[in-house]
């Protein structure tokens, strides 16, 4: 199952994609969640980020790949932060370029999507609280985060976790190519067969500290290949099973 929230008919509202059409479900994927009668060509709606959470929680340098082209250790465990609900936005929604930086990358990452609360889970159980998964590009403010030497403010830019189209709920995310194209180039590529903390020890820790909630979303971190957009360009993040998020940079 192919999960979107979308718009049409000046409403938002979810569904499910079959094929060129979106078949419309009352409720939420995160209880009571219904196939409704109603169809919509997906050319005639507007997707929108998938997820609405209550945050955005990110893990940093889980592939050995991206710590050694980052020139860092590898960690013994994950390295967590968070992005701001005011970062998020969905497929073909504008990245801004910032004026207070002169360096930003692409970060193209599968991202977990929580169906129910979960606090202190094993990672035996972690994946019972799972809805799907889906693409996310952490947008990084490369200059400032060496500057810092912290995540936070580089992450943190409006627009800067672009998410969707979909939350696909039947991929095995611990085997799939997460793949980040500018203009038509293939620019990253990765499996997370290279995972050095798998998707169950990921939620396993981070509900170890924190209480996650239905619709959170955990990006699980992006592969080598990181590289500067420009202005003008059109980065794309594909995942197999979910799709690609598609999405123009632009300077304001």
């Amino acid at each position: 199952m192919k999960i979107v929230r979308f718009k049409a008919a000046g409403k938002t509202r979810y569904g499910v994609l079959e094929g060129t059409h979106i078949v419309e479900y009352s409720g939420t994927p995160y209880g009571a969640f219904k196939k409704g009668r109603k169809r919509y060509q997906v050319k005639q709606a507007v997707l929108l980020a998938p997820v609405a959470p209550s945050k955005i929680v990110a893990v940093g340098l889980n592939y050995r790949d991206h710590a050694e082209e980052m020139r860092l250790p590898v960690p013994e465990e994950p390295s967590i932060f968070l992005k701001p609900l005011s970062a998020l936005c969905g497929p073909d929604d504008p990245i801004i370029y910032p004026a207070l930086s002169s360096r930003v990358d692409y970060e193209g990452e599968l991202a977990i999507v929580i169906r129910k609360r979960c606090h202190h889970v094993s990672s035996e159980r972690a994946r019972e609280y799972v809805l799907g998964y889906t693409c996310l590009n952490d947008v990084t403010a490369r200059d400032i985060q060496l500057r810092d030497r912290h995540p936070t403010r580089a992450k943190a830019f409006d627009t800067f976790c672009p998410v969707g189209p979909c939350i696909a709920t039947d991929i095995e995310p611990n085997a799939v190519e997460v793949e980040t194209w500018v203009n038509g180039e293939r620019r990253q590529t990765g499996s997370t067969k290279g995972f050095i903390f798998p998707v169950e020890d990921v939620i396993a820790r981070i509900s170890a500290v924190m209480t996650l909630l239905p619709g959170d979303v955990i990006a699980t971190g992006t592969p080598a290949g990181v590289g500067p957009l420009e202005p003008g360009d059109r980065v794309e993040v594909r995942i197999d099973g979910i799709g690609n998020l598609k999405n123009p940079v632009i300077r304001l």
